[in-house]
This record gives C-alpha cells, structure tokens and sequence, in this order.
C-alpha cells in the first residue's frame, strides 16, 4: 500500500499487550481503519501503569514498525492514552462572595476555573477539568453568565493521577523516536466512542473491565459525575486458579473454558473432573467456586462506586473489556448487587468507525479502548517517507543525472571539504559519471600535445587543480 497523508497513529498502553492502530479520516468525519499491530508483553505494564521503560520502549517501537512497513509509511508522532490505579475524579468547591449583588460573567467564570486550577494535591497531578453545576442561592445553573447574585460556589470535577504517570509514557514514546502528538484520558475517550448523547443525558455508568483493572465512569446531565480506577481484572481469577498448583498459562485456558461470574446448574459440578498437567484433574465445581468468589469481590467494588448514582442512571451499566466476557457476568451483578438497572454488554464497531478492505476485527477482541484513542487524534502523524531513487533539492538543480542512493552515500557519510566546495560546478558533476570524467582526461592529454606553450600547460595543470 502506497502511503497516504493525514493519517493518525494511536498506541495503547495494555497489560497483556501493547497496540498501535493507523487510520484516516474520511470527508464525512467517520474513521476508516487501514492498519493494526501489537506486542505481546506481560512485564511492561502493570495496573495500567509503566513498569518497565526499556520494554515498554522496544514494545512501541516494535508496534509502530509493523505499522509502517505494513502502509509504508514513516510515523513521526503518536497519540496516547492515560490510565491507571491511581487515575481518578475529585471533587472540588470555589465559592465566591461578592460585596454586592454582582452581574455574572464570562470574565468572573474563567476566574473561578483558574482558582480551581491552581490547587494542588499531594503527589497527584490535574490531567482534565469538568466544570459541574454552578450553586446561587439555593439553585444549581449549569451556566450562570447573565445572572445577577451576592455570591457563587463553582464546582469542578478534576481528574488526577500520580506524579510521574504521563512522564513515564512521554519518556517512551521518546526513547522509541516518536513525539507524543497529544495525551488523552482513556476513559473519557472511550466513554465518548461507545456512549451515546442520550445515555450521557439520562444517566449511564461504563464499565471497562480489564486484565488488571476495571474502570468505572458515571455520566449523568450530559457531565462525567465520577471517575476511578480499581485494581482488580481478570488476571486475578486467573491467578486464583494458580494456587491450586496449576501454571498461569494453563490457569488462564482453564478460567476461559470452566470459568463462570455465576453458576446456578442443577447438576452436581463436584462430580464433572477436568484433566490438568501432570496426570492430575481438578473437579469443576472448584473452579467454578474460585471464579465466581473473586468475580464477586470485584463486582462488590464495582457497585460501591456506582450505588451513590444509581438512582440517576436510566440508561442502566454499560459493560466493555476483555475480562466482561465471563460468562453469567450480567446474572451475577444483578444478583450480588440486587439492581434493577439494565446492564448491557458494548457490541460491534463504535460509530463513525469504517474497516479497510483488508482489516478484519474478530468479535471477541477487545479494541473499543484502542479505537477510542484513534477517533479522537486529530492531527497527522506521518511524515514523508523517501523514495529509494530520491535525491536532496540542491542535487536535483545541480544535475540531471538521476543517481541511486548508493552513489550518494559516501558523500553523505564523508562529507565535503572546503577545497571541494571551492571548485566549479562544471568539475563536480564529471567526476558522478567513470566515462564522463575518462573523456575528459584524454581531451586534456590531446589539448597538452597540442599546446606548445608554456604559460597554456601551466594554466591547464592550475585547472586540474
């Protein structure tokens, strides 16, 4: 595939694997997928965190290679995204008291945002500001420009992590020869991809069930109310299968086939016996009791975030994540938590998402997060990729004979001295061609047989020179 402008990279920082997406934005705004790549990796990342900079590093740069030499392109810039254990909302209040009764405006409310701005937590760092209600009197306003009151009380939303998080991801994207195009908030992008404006205006709670973590976003009044990040996935139920003495590779098989949120089977599961490693079984029902405790503690988690809203969320929980796949996942939270909420599973592509004819997403992969962070680049990452017969500008006014890069090379690499740059043009393209500057030579021997005079010979040999 030729390469082709405008095309925006986007790279995801995941547990079990790091992934780089390429697309293009086609002219009525949807995204067009034209390429896919990842690095398996289980010790670069952990909780969502940088663990290791050198491999997570080699994974980036492994990821946009593939990229590359897939389109043909050369990838200057990536965007990223942001998430964690310690990412998460807090609240934050900025109440303002006037002399007098005083006409709200636009001016007095960019006040208030950098009061808000400048306050600083302990070893966290404001990534994202969502401005909530505004309080006058007894009334919440979303906006009180043009209104008239003796006193304000702002209220924001400020999403934070811990110092260092976005350095680290900066630092390699660096070390793999990239720049950071921009850096964005994983959920919230993800949020904007899979929530429609409806279900952000009724009320909806997101989900993101990962490896080792789970994310919970609440939006409700068409505002992101609560944000955190837990760190419990469903490497901890493949881990809980490991203690029975059973390596993690074959616990993860075993947790993908038995494993199960909630089991309600009439049959006697102790009876059913599955073969393991080493010639010894393990009976189903031991697994089914060792999945569906931890899924339980982590749906407990779960809940204790979303409860506080639960009675503003219409559009019920929306789940995603590889680790949402469990089976009876939607029984068990209904059960354990006793909620009526509708709880439904993302499916499909999100919208304004198109797949080039050669780019096939199995159903069960989990990419909602990677496409997310694709849809909201907006700018080109790509740069100029050069041709093999390209020449620099100044050789291409110099000359009109084509030269390979082969021929180019040792001047590139020796560099020109400055008697090489003090000699006419007319002497330097010659000595480019064997048989151009062979001609010349026996022209000269012919002119000095010719030419009896002295000062002429002399005059040739200061040319030579």
């Amino acid at each position: 595939m030729g390469a082709e402008k405008d095309i925006i990279v986007a790279v995801e920082l995941g547990s079990t694997a790091i992934r780089g997406i390429a697309g293009k934005r086609e002219p009525d705004g949807t995204m067009r997928i034209l390429a896919i790549a990842q690095e398996e990796t289980n010790d670069s990342i952990r909780k969502g965190l940088v663990d290791n900079i050198d491999k997570t590093t080699q994974a980036i740069s492994h990821v946009v290679k593939k990229i590359n030499e897939e389109l043909g392109i050369s990838t200057k810039r990536v965007f990223m995204g942001l998430s964690g254990q310690s990412l998460r909302t807090l609240e934050n209040k900025v109440p303002y008291q006037f002399a007098e009764k005083t006409l709200i405006d636009n001016k007095l409310i960019d006040q208030l945002k950098e009061i808000n701005n400048g306050i600083v937590y302990p070893q966290a760092k404001i990534h994202d500001v969502i401005p909530q209600e505004y309080r006058i009197g007894n009334r919440y306003i979303q906006d009180p420009v043009g209104m008239q009151s003796e006193q304000i009380e702002a209220r924001f939303i400020n999403v934070v992590a811990r110092n260092g998080m976005s350095e680290n991801i900066e630092r390699c994207v660096k070390n793999a020869g990239l720049e950071v195009a921009d850096l964005f908030i994983s959920p919230i992008c993800l949020a904007d991809s899979l929530l429609s404006a409806n279900e952000k205006r009724s009320g909806c709670a997101l989900v993101d069930i990962g490896a080792d973590t789970t994310t919970i976003s609440v939006y409700y009044s068409n505002l992101l109310r609560h944000l955190v990040v837990i760190p419990l996935g469903g490497n901890n139920v493949t881990t809980d299968i490991s203690t029975k003495s059973i390596e993690l590779g074959e616990a993860e098989q075993l947790k993908l086939k038995y494993g199960t949120a909630w089991h309600e089977s009439e049959e006697e599961p102790d009876k059913n016996k599955i073969q393991i490693s080493f010639d010894r079984t393990i009976t189903e029902g031991e697994l089914y009791n060792i999945t569906e405790a931890r899924y339980e503690e982590i749906i407990v988690n779960i809940w204790a975030h979303i409860e506080p809203y639960k009675d503003k969320l219409l559009s019920g929980i929306l789940l995603t994540g590889g680790a949402s796949k469990a089976k009876n996942l939607a029984k068990a939270i209904t059960e354990y938590t006793q909620t009526d909420k509708q709880i439904r599973f993302a499916k499909g592509l999100p919208l304004n998402i198109k797949l080039a004819s050669n780019i096939h997403i199995p159903e069960d992969s989990n990419l909602n997060t990677l496409m997310a962070l694709l849809l909201k680049g907006d700018q080109n990452c790509v740069g100029e990729a050069p041709e093999a017969t390209e020449v620099s500008p100044v050789a291409a006014e110099e000359s009109t004979v084509e030269i390979s890069p082969k021929e180019d090379e040792p001047t590139v690499l020796e560099g020109a001295d400055s008697q090489q740059e003090e000699k006419p043009e007319e002497e330097k393209k010659p000595k480019k061609d064997g048989n151009v500057k062979k001609k010349i030579h026996n022209v000269f021997n012919v002119i000095k047989k010719m030419l009896t005079d002295p000062e002429e010979e002399e005059e040739e040999i200061t040319d030579e020179n």
